[in-house]
């Protein structure tokens, strides 16, 4: 029942510089000009950046399913959170 994963490392590799990669992208939207959207580029990054992260890094990609849906609910937890504070701020 305890199965262990074994991530070679040319795929950690490969991963780490996917991150790179999209860490230099992420550098190169703050010099172009792209008005509101600028901030809503980088954070699509982040999410790309922090579920790769999250599933090789971290293993979660060979979780089961009860490990999964709790990760995710509390990303989402966080998330209403976040647009909670949001609201309250445009709106003060």
């Amino acid at each position: 029942m305890n199965e262990h994963h074994i991530i070679s490392y040319r795929k950690l590799t490969g991963i780490w510089l996917v991150l790179l990669l999209l860490t230099a992208l992420t550098v190169a939207i703050t010099r172009v000009e792209l008005g509101g959207y600028k901030v809503l580029a980088a954070l699509t990054i982040a999410c790309a950046k922090a579920g790769l992260v999250i599933a090789f890094f971290m293993h979660m990609k060979y979780e089961g399913r009860l490990l999964r849906w709790l990760l995710f609910l509390a990303l989402l937890t966080l998330a209403i959170f976040i647009g909670l504070t949001f609201f309250d701020v445009l709106y003060r």
